[in-house]
């Protein structure tokens, strides 16, 4: 590999991980509603929040070998990287590519007890609109989808299509884990409904 190629494909990671992890290190982190900590012989969860809230959320959870679903795309390399660094297993794929086998894979690390994590509305969108996928996953798996919001006192906005939230350096950031749903059989419609109203919103706290 030339030197220039490297520097293409490690270059974002270089500068934006260690600028990541100051920023969110000032960060005042409140978590609320179920706890993170999964008590022991309990079944395993798949953590459910939008795309745009996913960094200050995966700061909260970080360190914990959860097992994270990202993107195959090209905006997904360097989010794979950075949770990598923050002590995050991963399955690669999406909705519109490798859907198959991502979702199996997440399926096998929850039905092997292992918590996972996913955004519903990824990697395209429409905002805040969720896909089947979690909803199958946690079927197949037989565990509980634990919705989880975030709010930022302050915080930047992305000009992307999720609106990616960046918390502003020292800003309170509140993070809500709803009561677990363990989504059973229905119209494929309604569940997704019922998902979208239990992940509310990302805003501002």
């Amino acid at each position: 590999m030339s030197w220039r190629r490297w520097l293409r494909l490690q270059g974002p990671l270089l500068v934006a991980a260690p600028l990541l992890r100051l920023l969110a290190s000032t960060w005042r982190v409140e978590w609320r509603g179920v706890p993170l900590a999964r008590p022991s012989g309990t079944p395993a969860r798949l953590l459910a929040f939008w795309h745009g809230g996913l960094l200050p959320i995966a700061w909260a959870i970080r360190g914990r070998g959860i097992v994270a679903m990202v993107s195959e795309h090209r905006d997904g390399e360097l989010i794979a990287r950075i949770l990598r660094g923050w002590g995050f297993a991963l399955v690669r794929g999406s909705s519109t590519r490798g859907g198959g086998k991502v979702l199996l894979g997440m399926i096998r690390a929850l039905a092997d007890g292992q918590d996972g994590a996913i955004t519903p509305d990824g990697p395209r969108g429409p905002i805040e609109v969720p896909h089947i996928g979690a909803i199958r996953a946690a079927q197949r798996a037989g565990v509980a989808i634990v919705p989880v919001r975030v709010e930022a006192s302050r915080a930047w906005r992305a000009r992307s299509w999720d609106r990616f939230l960046v918390p502003k350096p020292f800003a309170r950031v509140v993070i809500t884990a709803e009561a677990p749903w363990i989504p059973g059989a229905g119209v494929d419609g309604a569940l997704v409904e019922e998902l979208q109203r239990r992940l509310g919103t990302t805003g501002a706290a």
